[in-house]
């Protein structure tokens, strides 16, 4: 009897344990919410702001020291490099302007992901290059500042050509693993 009740109250203590450690979804996370989407929104504002007025303090305040920025030609920068080409830059023209999509909230950290829209010059003339980033967030002291950035081009079809529609059974299309069009005939 008195082994019956033991291996009960180990049982039990067992499944306590089990469940105490279990990983729950965290209960702070959000996609869209508005006010989450509109408080890191103006975080985003902030930060072209401070692109577009070529205003180092505020670009400093924006972005944590731990700062990596990847661009959409795959260029790699720190905090420090993004803010002495802000300053020391020959391109007077750049215009940056972020529009959030969805924000994810995870605790301490955030990830907002959004288009955007940066006027630069290039070799050719001016350019408007347009895509869509993820950021991510870290809260520190009383704010949130950024700790990675990646950006991606949206590559714009020109008016004479017309995507081809996909004739593929999967969203995505990858030769070793799906279906070819010459499996059909």
């Amino acid at each position: 009897m008195a082994r019956t009740s033991h291996f009960f109250a180990c049982m039990a203590a067992f499944l306590f344990a089990c469940t105490a450690f279990a990983q729950a979804p965290p209960a702070n996370v959000t996609s869209t919410d508005e006010a989450v989407v509109a408080e890191f929104q103006k975080l985003e504002n902030r930060w072209d702001d401070a692109v577009n007025l070529r205003d180092q303090y505020a670009l400093e305040l924006a972005l944590s020291p731990l700062y990596v920025d990847i661009s959409a030609s795959g260029d790699i920068t720190t905090r420090n490099q993004q803010v002495a080409s802000l300053l020391s830059g020959d391109d007077k023209t750049i215009h940056l302007d972020q529009k959030i999509i969805t924000v994810r909230v995870m605790g301490d950290v955030a990830v907002a992901n959004g288009t955007y829209t940066l006027h630069h010059k290039a070799l050719s003339g001016p350019v408007d290059e347009k895509g869509v980033f993820t950021h991510v967030f870290q809260h520190v002291r009383a704010g949130w500042v950024c700790i990675n950035s990646q950006r991606t081009m949206v590559r714009e079809e020109s008016a004479g050509k017309h995507k081809k529609p996909s004739t593929a059974e999967q969203p995505f299309h990858i030769p070793l693993f799906s279906k070819s069009d010459k499996d059909k005939q």
